[in-house]
């Protein structure tokens, strides 16, 4: 998370000084649950099964406690190292996906319904969505979870969805990423030679829409992320783990967002994205969308 946060320009006066990390903000996660780590104890305020119908909090993947930890970890475990992006905010939590990161859309369509029941009980101002249909699913399923999706934006919601991880071609982003309203995270290209790679890194979803929209809208780190390890009670786990993917992108754009609303609470889902829009930087591997999310720019007056 320290190279995540140099990269987004995260280390400014108002982050510094522990002003604007999200305190008074929660965060709705939609995802394969959560595991009560270190990290994240003691904000998560809601949880609710849409799998298994448990009443325990549980993240039988890893998958949504990663995300949570980028979005909202403290970095308790770590001395700070591996926090999130903003470490003061509260976390409402959907379990719509499996233990193998797997779900239809039946299962995260009620988990958005839930939300919006709730949105006013929990003061939700975000919600992440690190979860993408699959090519081949039929349009009609496709249809259905863009318009519940939608309805979250409608309703006044800050909503990050990834782009999905079967780009980089034209029209490649997953669905609900196609959506104009809500705000679309990719990772950016990594070329060769960067890192030690031998061959470019590029597999961020990307538009054109059917509609001609462009998608990503923001690019934000989602390569090689340390983050909260929802299996790390069980023998020979670590308490962080590294995972990749627009997945992991999302929930750095959500921190962000969680952030700016900390500093200006009454900004609209819509003012949110413009000024998303106006902070951030071109980037090499970001010419799809706005460029890179730029933290200082976005908290500056």
């Amino acid at each position: 998370m320290k190279w995540v946060k140099q990269t987004v320009g995260y280390w400014c006066d108002d982050t510094k000084t522990g002003k604007c990390t999200g305190s008074g903000i929660c965060a709705a996660v939609l995802d394969t649950g959560i595991s009560v780590h270190p990290d994240l104890q003691g904000r998560i305020v809601g949880f609710r099964d849409f799998v298994n119908g448990s009443g325990d909090i549980y993240d039988d993947s890893g998958h949504g406690t990663h995300v949570a930890g980028i979005l909202a970890g403290n970095g308790r475990a770590s001395e700070g190292k591996y926090a999130g992006m903003a470490p003061e905010a509260e976390l409402l939590i959907a379990k719509v996906l499996d233990k193998n990161g797997d779900g239809d859309v039946d299962k995260v369509v009620r988990g958005i319904e839930w939300i919006l029941s709730v949105k006013e009980q929990f003061r939700v101002r975000i919600v992440n969505i690190s979860v993408g249909t699959q090519p081949e699913l039929a349009c009609e399923q496709k249809r259905r979870l863009l318009n519940a999706v939608e309805q979250l934006w409608d309703d006044g919601l800050v909503v990050v969805v990834s782009a999905g991880n079967y780009g980089p071609g034209p029209g490649t982003v997953a669905v609900p990423g196609n959506s104009r309203k809500v705000i679309t995270a990719g990772v950016p290209d990594m070329p060769a030679g960067r890192a030690g790679r031998r061959k470019r890194l590029n597999y961020s979803g990307r538009g054109p829409t059917e509609e001609c929209v462009i998608k990503p809208d923001v690019f934000a780190p989602g390569t090689g992320i340390i983050s909260c390890n929802g299996r790390y009670s069980l023998p020979g786990e670590h308490i962080y783990v590294m995972k990749s993917g627009t997945s992991m992108a999302t929930p750095v754009v959500s921190g962000a967002a969680a952030c700016l609303l900390s500093k200006y609470p009454d900004m609209t889902n819509v003012e949110v994205k413009l000024k998303l829009r106006e902070s951030c930087v071109k980037y090499p591997g970001t010419e799809a969308g706005w460029g890179l999310v730029n933290v200082e720019r976005l908290l500056a007056v």
